[in-house]
Order: structure tokens, then C-alpha cells, then sequence
């Protein structure tokens, strides 16, 4: 015991209270890797959808970089940009006007559906599905507040009087 080399990274791992410990230790992958992920979307009611003739365009070229052209690769997201809520995702375009489409969600922009560059009727169509903007993944520490702070479908029907 006393030829232990003591390494400064292993030693910030170790427990001094077995007491500390879970009863149940988690998976490896609970462990290291995030579970936790955010589909950004329009909500039915919004305002671009009820246009006549609904959405005709999405543009992901706002702010100072294309959306569409960022790629993340590798477990740990690299070329992943960081996004604040209020972050611009995207235009959409319909009747000839134009709606920003904000992050909603702090984190890391994983992807952008392409698919709505060539088929931007998915929105009027299927918005909750293969009409999803873009897949945002959260810092697991801001995923309770965030959940928190969303709405469930009822509820979100209750608070816009939609039946």
C-alpha cells in the first residue's frame, strides 16, 4: 500500500463515505452520455402556420452562420454551436412574410432538418414529426429547469384555449 502512486485525477474519484454512494450504481451510459434532448418545433397555433397557404420556405442562413452547414461529429458533439433561448434558428416564410424561429432551449445545436430546406410544406403537414426544425441537447445540469419550464400538450392547449 504505501508504493501507490497518488494521481491528482484519480484521487478527485474517490468517495471518503462508502455511506455517499448509491444503492443502485447508475449504467455506464447514464454515466457518460447525455439522454436528454430537445425537438424544436412549431406549435399548431403558431402564426406562420395559420397564414393562407401556409409555410412556403424555411432559411437557416441567419445570424452570422448557415444553420444547414454546420456539422457535429464524434460522442463528444465536436462543431457543435452553443445556443442560448433566444438564439435565431431559422426564418420561415409564408405569404410573403417572414418569422424568426428562436432555439426556445439552451444547448448545443445538433442538427437542422434539411429536409425543410427542399420540403418546407413538412411544417404544414407534420410539424410534430418529420417537421422538426432542429434536435438541441441541453447540459445535463440545465435539463430539470428546462423541463420544468416546458409545457405538456394538455396543458399547452389549456393555455391557448385550443380544444
Amino acid at each position: 500500500m504505501d508504493n501507490i502512486v497518488e494521481d491528482e485525477e484519480l484521487r478527485s474519484l474517490l468517495i471518503p463515505d462508502v455511506k455517499d454512494l448509491p444503492s443502485i450504481p447508475p449504467s455506464a451510459v447514464e454515466s457518460n452520455f447525455a439522454r436528454y434532448y430537445a425537438a424544436v418545433g412549431l406549435a399548431p397555433s403558431h402564426v406562420a402556420l395559420r397564414e393562407e397557404g401556409g409555410v412556403t420556405a424555411v432559411n437557416f442562413n441567419v445570424g452570422k452562420s448557415d444553420r444547414s452547414e454546420m456539422k457535429v461529429t464524434g460522442k463528444r458533439k465536436r462543431n457543435a454551436q452553443h445556443f442560448d433561448a433566444k438564439t435565431s434558428l431559422c426564418k420561415v416564410c409564408a405569404n410573403g412574410k417572414e418569422f424568426i424561429v428562436r432555439c426556445c432551449v439552451k444547448g448545443s445545436l445538433l442538427e437542422v432538418n434539411d429536409r425543410l430546406l427542399k420540403q418546407p410544406d413538412l411544417l404544414n403537414s407534420s410539424a410534430d414529426r418529420e417537421g422538426y426544425i432542429a434536435i438541441i441537447m441541453p447540459k445535463p445540469i440545465d435539463w430539470p429547469k428546462i423541463k420544468d419550464s416546458l409545457l405538456s400538450h394538455e396543458d399547452y392547449k389549456k393555455l391557448r384555449g385550443l380544444s
